[in-house]
This record gives structure tokens, sequence and C-alpha cells, in this order.
């Protein structure tokens, strides 16, 4: 019989697991909430005092009141904040627990605080700030519970938690001791072996296909992600499953902890999917490196108009080749440069979702790099965004300049995820879409997108079509999120034809 030991996130108790501990229990399982020190009702102690180690503690006195010569293996479940005292106390207890259970968490390395996790950007900022206020963070302040619906957003999404759910988490919340977030996790590394499940919310934003591609552009600090001992599954809800689907959720753990889900390959003899081949035949045309930039000129000595190919992310610092060096994006401005335009690519530092406004930065002194190149016509110039460079558009949307004669989008997000923690910033290209100037958007559309992006893209549509915006949608029914590479069909291939054609017809006209 399995053991789940359930610790709760920021602000709540133990309270937050009875529904999903119930049907637990009823499957033959044992189930048992934590009570973490100065947030559940049950234990309420000092928060002046109350820190990470304060609650690391707490687990591991869970862990050691199950009776070790009973052989039943422990499952540690970590839901949001509650990750970091659930590998604090696995690493000192990695040979009692079976399974570690991240519910819609990070994966903590040793030396980070959870403040790194909070997912409000700006709130994240606010904490931080109020931490170096602080002679010993650890020892006094609180983050205020949240006051309504609007509150706990910051912190996740709530889709699917009831009203009356909702309304019980608010009047149970605690105010979270500030040294809970502030004091770094410890590592020593005796938890590293220990099989792990990831529970991901896509009502949150990231599904296991977002996961996979980030693996896939090698960073070491996720590759333990793709090791056969870890395990994926996914919930169709918000950041709080265990108060919107619980049975759903008890089952979900009951197959992890059977060793059940999904598993990320690695690396085979097979290159990542953006490294490999672009799905059409183009010059090996020669290219100028200009700094961050790099340009395709199709010859001649008449100024051509430009399309400027601005990458996708987040993109891990480390990851090589850089993505202007990546087939697909080289395509992109080959086959633009054959078609008689000036192709460009970048790199942009869009390495983190908090990343969006140094990234902007790159891409406007990339366009006024290209413009002043006297092969350019600098009054007839296309941006086109690819995956995660999506939020980008919105500063060309809300004021177009004269010289922009199309912006394009393949595969986009077009809005933040609810986990990126952006809300109340600039880059939402469907809130910009709704006072835009007269530019045309050329937006080509997979069909078998991941489902949190196409919710998005969707929104972006209803905008336009609100707001009688100029949309020329190309379809790729059949196509996934980077079809040019994953899925190189006819279908593919005439979708790649049609967008390049419209964009370039909006050039010349």
């Amino acid at each position: 019989m399995t053991v789940f030991i359930l610790v709760p996130g920021v602000f709540t108790g133990a309270h937050v697991w009875q529904d999903t501990a119930a049907r637990l229990t009823a499957a033959g399982a044992e189930a048992r909430a934590v009570a973490l020190t100065g947030l559940d009702a049950s234990r309420p102690g000092c928060r002046s005092g109350v820190d990470l180690e304060t609650h690391i503690a707490d687990v591991i006195a869970e862990i050691d009141s199950v009776d070790a010569t009973d052989g039943r293996p422990i499952v540690l479940v970590g839901h949001d904040y509650g990750i970091h005292p659930a590998l604090g106390a696995a690493d000192r207890r990695a040979q009692r627990v079976a399974r570690i259970v991240h519910l819609d968490a990070g994966l903590p390395a040793d030396g980070v605080p959870a403040l790194a996790a909070v997912p409000d950007q700006a709130l994240r900022a606010q904490l931080a700030e109020l931490a170096e206020k602080l002679a010993e963070p650890g020892e006094t302040g609180a983050e205020p519970v949240p006051s309504d619906r609007a509150g706990w957003g910051r912190w996740g999404s709530t889709a699917g938690v009831p009203d009356a759910a909702l309304d019980r988490l608010t009047a149970l919340a605690a105010p979270q001791p500030l040294g809970t977030l502030v004091q770094p996790l410890r590592l020593t590394g005796a938890v590293d072996p220990v099989p792990r499940t990831g529970v991901l919310c896509t009502g949150n934003g990231a599904g296991i296909e977002m996961v996979r591609r980030l693996v896939g552009f090698g960073d070491p600090a996720l590759q333990a992600l793709a090791d056969p001992r870890t395990t994926f599954f996914e919930l169709g809800t918000g950041h709080w499953p265990m108060l919107s689907c619980p049975a759903e959720l008890a089952e979900v753990l009951l197959q992890a902890a059977a060793g059940e889900g999904q598993r990320l390959q690695p690396h085979g003899t097979e290159p990542p999917a953006h490294l490999r081949p672009f799905l059409l035949e183009v010059p090996e045309l020669p290219r100028e490196r200009r700094g961050h930039v790099d340009l395709y000129p199709p010859g001649g000595q008449d100024p051509r108009p430009a399309v400027v190919f601005v990458h996708g992310g987040p993109v891990p610092a480390g990851v090589r080749p850089t993505p202007r060096d990546w087939p697909t994006l080289m395509g992109y401005a080959r086959y633009a440069a054959a078609q008689g335009l000036v192709g460009a690519t970048l790199d942009h530092r869009l390495h983190d979702v908090a990343d969006y406004e140094r990234a902007a930065a790159d891409v406007a002194a990339a366009v006024e790099l290209v413009r002043a190149d006297p092969r350019v016509d600098a009054d007839r110039v296309a941006l086109w965004f690819f995956s995660g460079g999506g939020p980008l558009m919105a500063d060309w949307l809300t004021a177009p300049p004269p010289w922009l004669r199309c912006l394009a989008a393949s595969y986009p997000i077009l809005a933040p995820l609810p986990g990126w923690g952006m809300t109340g910033s600039r880059f939402h290209p469907a809130d910009a879409l709704a006072d835009a100037g007269p530019v045309p958007v050329v937006l080509t559309r997979a069909g078998r997108e991941m489902p949190e992006i196409a919710a998005t893209v969707e929104g972006f549509l209803a905008v336009a079509e609100d707001r009688a915006a100029d949309v020329e949608v190309v379809d790729v029914p059949h196509g996934r999120h980077a079809f040019e590479t994953l899925d190189p069909t006819d279908e593919s291939r005439e979708a790649v034809h049609r967008a390049m054609r419209a964009v370039r017809a909006r050039l010349t006209a």
C-alpha cells in the first residue's frame, strides 16, 4: 500500500488535499497531507521565525512517522511552492522516498530560493525588494494572502476551480512567511536518483510537448527530464487540480506511483526538431553577419524590400547553435532572398519569460540595422515572428510605423501563457490589435497545435474578426508546432509557399 505524503503550496494548508486524499484512500492507498508550520490552522507557529528549513523539517517529520519496517513505498507530492520543502526533505531521506511528484511545480536547483519560481514577475520583484530591506528576511515579513480571484491568479491559473472552493481557499489562506520564499534550497545530490513524475496542468500554460521541445534544445539543466525514470502526465485544468479535478488527480497520482506516464526520449542519432533540415530546397545563398543580425541579400543594385525573421523562445542562453543558425530560420531567409527580397535573421535574448523587454529591444535594433543597409528599401519591411516570439508582435501592432508593410506569424504564441506571470505586460498582441493601425497580418496556423498555444491564436483571431482587421490565415491542417521540420509534407510546403507569397505581395504592392 503506497503512502502519499501531500505537501501544499503557498498560503495553503492540509485542507486543500481533502478530496484528493479521500479518493486515494478509497483506492487502497494511505494519504497524509502535511500541515506546514505557520500556514496550517493545526500548526500555527510563529510566522516571524518560519523559513524554508522549518517546512523541510515538517515534511521530514511526516516521512519519519511512516513505519519503515513494513515496506510501504512513500510517494512525495509537492504542489507549487510545496515542491521546495518536499525536495529538501527527500534529499535528506532519499532512501525512504520511492518517487517525487512535481504537481504543476518547477524543477528547483540547489541554492535557488522559491522566490525564483513565483510566476508573477511584478510580484517577484516586489518580494525581492522587500527581502532586501529586511536585515534578516527569514525572521520577519510575510506575503499577504490573495483577497479575491484576481489575487490568486497571480500565483497560477484558477481555471476549473468552483467558486465555492475558491471562496474557501481564500477564507482559509494564511500569509506566506517571507523566509520560506527567500531562503535558498540546499540539496546535496542525494535526491537525484529518486524517480520523479511531473504533472503538468495545461490550463496553467505548459504541456508535455512544450517540455519535450525545451529538452530538445539541449540545456544541461533540463536533461534530467529525459531520464527514463522520469514520467509525465497532463491534466486539462488550472494550477489547483486538487480543487478543480480531485478524482482525476488521484488517478494520476496512483498511476505515477506505479511508474506509469509518458517519457521524454533522450537524444538519439536523429537531431532534435529545431536542427532538422528545412522542408524546401532553397539556393545556398551566402549570408553576411553583422553583430546579432545575418543578412541574405538577393543580389542586384536596386534596394529591395526586406523580411526580418524573429525566432521564438524562450531559448536557453547556452544553446548552440544559436537560432539564426537553425535550418528553419536560414531556410526562410534564403527563400526570401530567392524571391528577390532581403532576408534577415537575428539572435535575440529571450532566454526566459522575463526577458521579453530586452528581446523586444534586440528586435527593434535589428530592424534599424536592416533598414540602414543601402541594399534595403527602408520603406518596405516586414517582420515575421515564430512560436514564442509571437508576443513581440504587440509593439508593432500598437503603433505600426509607415514603412512596416506586413507582419507575419507562424504557429505563434499570441498571448503570454497563464503560468508566465506577465499580467499587465504590454506583450499581448490581441490587446494591441484592438487599437492597431492598418498593418496586415499573415498568420500560419498549425492544425495540430498544442492546445495551450492554440487557445491564444483563437483569441487573437476573435479580436481580429471583431475589429475587421486585415488578417490572412494560412492553415496547415495536419501540421504540428514547427511543422517545417516535424512534418515536411506537401501540405506543409504549400503552406510555406502561400505565406511567403502573401508577405511578398504586401511588400511589393
